[in-house]
């Protein structure tokens, strides 16, 4: 098994922490990682929304490319922005330490509403705020959550879209709680609240980092060393809903699988369009991911094909 493993990763304050709480965890194990930056699409495009981007692996690509010409012998990814399909040659082979997989709203306190928060509002913001997101997922479940929201598309790592909230470019931001845990971002100025993932449901995998390689024993061997295998069965089950819809973080699609008290639970949401009236949702129970996924696809076959007809 080679003991150096060169690591390819994004440059953002994010996608660095990931590189390094890898490398950390790759050191324990005995093997010296090195890391290299590689630019992606989606980190070189980062003023146009995903709606207006053809195709998938915005921020995957590269980094695929990079360890099938053998400039890396792996990446780090945020599981969430990785293709359920991927080129031959190359698997996921590890997925690696699930952090709160919910969403966070960031607001300028003198946005909040503070009837709305009295009353238990899941987005409690004056009428007409500004609410920054390029995700068709974030976007489909503020419009059927509050529609008299001014929707804006938001792009940047995770500082930059803070800063433009701080700015007063939008009254309110939605981001991943897992990536502001691990940046430990300083929010004192801002008003902060976390969506329970029954009241917004979060993207596919989301929390979750996927370490993906060459297909070959030996760096497999390695790195699923590193596998989390409870949490990696409940992100299995969510990509393969993401895959039998052929979706991409242009698809209005949230699912999210956790185990509460002993039960699995499963939340849904499918919408035809960021403007959908009449989106999918779905709260389930069952004994294992793998049920609960089965159970949801035969009601996500249905939104699927009455979208096509």
């Amino acid at each position: 098994m080679p003991t150096v493993y060169r690591i390819g990763t994004r440059g953002s304050d994010l996608a660095l922490w990931q590189a390094d709480h890898i490398s950390a965890c790759l050191r324990d194990l005995g093997i010296k990682p090195e890391i290299t930056i590689i630019k992606t699409t989606g980190d070189k495009i980062d003023n146009v929304p995903f709606s207006k981007l053809e195709g998938k692996g915005f921020f995957t690509k590269e980094l695929e490319e990079a360890q099938l010409d053998g400039r890396v012998d792996l990446a780090v990814h945020s599981l969430k922005d990785l293709a359920t399909t991927m080129p031959d040659g190359l698997v996921l082979a590890a997925m690696v330490g699930r952090e709160d997989s919910r969403e966070t709203l960031l607001v300028r306190r003198e946005a909040v509403d503070e009837k709305r928060l009295a009353a238990g509002d899941v987005l409690p913001l004056k009428s007409g705020a500004k609410i920054g997101t390029s995700a068709a997922r974030r976007q489909a479940q503020v419009h059927l959550l509050r529609p008299d929201l001014e929707i804006a598309d938001l792009r940047g790592n995770v500082p930059t879209r803070v800063n433009r909230l701080r700015e007063g470019l939008y009254d309110a931001i939605l981001l991943a709680h897992a990536g502001l845990i691990r940046l430990e971002l300083d929010l004192d100025d801002l008003f902060v609240k976390n969506l329970a993932v029954d009241e917004f449901v979060p993207a596919p995998a989301q929390g979750m980092l996927g370490i993906q390689c060459r297909d070959e024993a030996h760096w497999v061997q390695g790195i699923s060393q590193l596998n989390n295998p409870e949490a990696a069965g409940a992100v299995a089950a969510e990509r393969l809903l993401l895959n039998r819809l052929d979706g991409g973080c242009q698809l209005p699609f949230g699912v999210n699988i956790q185990l509460t008290d002993g039960q699995w639970k499963m939340e849904v949401f499918l919408a035809d369009s960021a403007e959908d009236n009449d989106p999918l949702r779905l709260s389930l129970q069952g004994n294992s991911p793998d049920d609960l996924a089965e159970e949801a696809w035969k009601s996500l076959a249905v939104k699927q094909k009455s979208k096509e007809a």
